[in-house]
């Protein structure tokens, strides 16, 4: 009978623990977006509504959070991109409906996460990167072919705007900033629709390019 009943005892621990860690990125990833990457690990815990002892339970330290809150951050947007893909019949509204899905996501907020001590070649983090990037070249490849992406933007032109648009300054009001992105982000995507009407300057961003540049 003992036996019997820890089973069902070792899994509710394995449910509980399971949830705490989700509750845990979760409040990080909000932290992360409205205070920054040195938000004290308390204010996160407390957010979360679990003891500081549990926190670091599940996470060593701050970077080792922070490399679960990209991770997951990068898999839900690719997500998002290929349900776009997948849902939206007309290419231009897919891409269009990804990039509000990106901005709601707060892709920029992951940028100030790949900082000192964040190792941005772990293989979950690359597996991630290349997925959210392939599924980004669909839709603006799927957009393009159609005749409604201009030819002159790559997907680092696109990935830039992005991250732009969705980095609130930490403390700031998200309120007045979520009003105004909206706006911008209607003016970027106008920006990318065929008929062109205007020349853009120096040639399309890659990643690749990005990348190099930072380095």
């Amino acid at each position: 009978m003992d036996g019997a009943a820890t089973v069902p005892r070792l899994n509710r621990l394995r449910v509980d623990a399971s949830r705490n860690r989700e509750r845990i990125i979760a409040a990080a990833r909000e932290a992360f977006v409205e205070i920054g990457p040195d938000v004290p690990l308390d204010t996160i815990a407390s957010r979360a509504g679990v003891g500081n002892a549990t926190l670091y339970r599940h996470f060593a330290d701050r970077w080792e959070l922070a490399h679960q809150v990209a991770v997951q951050s990068m898999t839900r947007i690719a997500e998002q991109a290929e349900a776009a893909a997948h849902s939206e019949p007309d290419p231009f509204e897919a891409l269009r409906h990804f990039i509000h899905a990106a901005v709601d996501e707060r892709v920029g907020s992951l940028t100030s996460l790949f900082c000192k001590g964040f190792d941005k070649s772990a293989p979950d983090v690359v597996a991630a990167r290349e997925r959210l990037e392939s599924a980004v070249e669909r839709l603006m490849d799927d957009a393009r072919a159609s005749g409604q992406l201009r030819p002159d933007v790559a997907l680092g032109d696109v990935m830039t705007a992005l991250t732009q648009l969705s980095r609130p300054i930490p403390g700031s009001d998200c309120a007045y900033f979520d009003r105004f992105t909206r706006r911008h982000l209607q003016l970027f995507i106008d920006g990318l629709h065929t008929p062109i009407r205007s020349t853009l300057p120096g040639s399309a961003a890659t990643l690749e390019a990005l990348e190099h540049h930072e380095a």
